[in-house]
């Protein structure tokens, strides 16, 4: 970990800070928004716009870094990021921001594809897994610092959006200062949804349903505590637990998913989390109660995104697995780009519980399907499956193909110290 750190600290301090204005702004849209006299169903399509452009970028990225450069692409997309956060507080409009939220969608993800790629150059074989866990927990790490900032007393009501300006703009410096722009990229062709379906039907309707669950977390936690009425405090807590549930359990559930069939813990999981969705709806007036209640749906949750890749990647050959999971990955963003536009519907429809209404259907209907495909065909043995690579749900393509190069180098050296026993 040493040598990782020694190598990559400048791109993981800059994504340290990153993380920290992308999740506050985020948080702070979602308690600005109602205060503006924003509807839960506005509000839903403003947060959908940052899933809907962080999906366009995923598909167009690759190619503006070929034409211009990763240098040029990542400062460009900065800029823009810190222009929009400060644009947010002088324009209210519901439709400015939803276009706002498309724009930082958008330079988010192409800024992630970026600074992916030099993590991938800048680690060795023996060190790619190590690099991925520190990229995970830096991520994990910002959202939950982020969400203490939304404390900071805000008189005129635009300081809690100059600071992500600045934190953005800083974050660009080390990167851009310490780091040789000169990594290898090349984008990969996703399957046809058709084929990804007939390889891993569990892995496609899995992803699609957790797009919905990670959406709302990201998007519309915020809109529901403000609605219930909770103190900034209480609202920052309360976003905080998903995240933490994340990091605590990202962990033990990947050690658990290398030890037995991958789908009766996808079961678990999902049926856990919807418990705790469950308990939210019944329990929520309890604000400790609520904080257990997202503990538990984000711990159980984040980490399905990473089970998901590994159970595909059992039925998949080596060859295939970049291209199945980039077509996953844009499963999974149709998904979030629908899940807060339904659950603002829906607690438009039923009030707030509404919110947790839809995480707890949406993780109760990945429960069932995962028990139905077990009743489809066999598992594959606990010796044949690869290893299980903690990633963020907000990771692109990039990171997801770093962590399958990592999963077959792995795999290759099990086969050679098998062959040479």
């Amino acid at each position: 970990m040493l040598d990782v750190l020694k190598n990559s600290w400048a791109l993981l301090l800059g994504m340290l800070l990153l993380m920290l204005g992308n999740g506050l702004q985020g948080s702070l849209l979602g308690v600005r928004g109602p205060e503006a006299g924003f509807s839960t169903l506005m509000m839903s399509m403003v947060m959908s716009g940052y899933f809907a452009g962080f999906l366009f970028a995923s598909r167009v990225t690759p190619g503006m870094i070929k034409r211009v450069g990763h240098v040029r692409v990542f400062a460009a997309l900065g800029s823009l990021v810190s222009a929009v956060l400060i644009l947010f507080p002088a324009v209210v409009n519901p439709f400015a921001w939803m276009a706002g939220r498309v724009i930082i969608g958008f330079c988010f993800c192409g800024v992630y594809v970026t600074a992916e790629s030099w993590l991938n150059d800048s680690a060795s074989n023996e060190t790619r897994g190590q690099a991925l866990s520190a990229y995970m927990i830096v991520q994990m790490a910002g959202v939950i610092a982020a969400q203490a900032l939304l404390v900071v007393p805000d008189s005129s009501g635009f300081l809690l959006f100059v600071i992500p300006s600045v934190l953005v703009s800083v974050a660009f410096a080390p990167i851009l200062l310490s780091i040789s722009p000169t990594p290898a990229f090349e984008a990969t062709k996703p399957m046809t949804l058709r084929e990804l379906y007939g390889f891993s039907p569990l892995g496609m309707v899995g992803m699609f349903l957790l797009g919905g669950v990670f959406s709302a977390q990201f998007g519309m936690a915020a809109v529901y505590a403000t609605e219930v009425g909770l103190s900034l405090g209480q609202i920052s807590m309360f976003i905080a637990a998903f995240y933490v549930g994340a990091l605590v359990l990202q962990y033990p559930l990947g050690w658990l998913s290398d030890r037995m069939d991958r789908r009766m813990l996808i079961f678990a999981g999902a049926g856990c989390g919807a418990a705790g969705a469950g308990a939210a709806m019944v329990l929520g007036g309890n604000f400790v109660i609520l904080l257990v209640a997202a503990f538990i749906i984000g711990g159980f949750s984040n980490p399905l995104y990473s089970l998901l890749i590994a159970h595909a990647n059992d039925y998949l050959e080596p060859a295939d697995m970049a291209s199945a999971s980039a077509g996953l990955l844009f499963v999974n963003g149709l998904g979030a780009i629908a899940g807060p536009l339904v659950i603002g519907w829906v607690m438009a429809m039923v009030g707030p519980p509404g919110f947790f209404l839809l995480i707890l259907l949406l993780l109760a209907a990945l429960a069932s399907y995962a028990l139905y495909r077990m009743t489809q065909r066999a598992g594959v043995s606990v010796e044949d499956t690869g290893i299980y690579t903690a990633l963020s749900p907000s990771a692109t393509p990039i990171a997801v193909e770093v962590a399958q190069e990592y999963a077959i180098e792995v795999a290759e050296e099990l086969d050679d110290e098998a062959s040479g026993d």
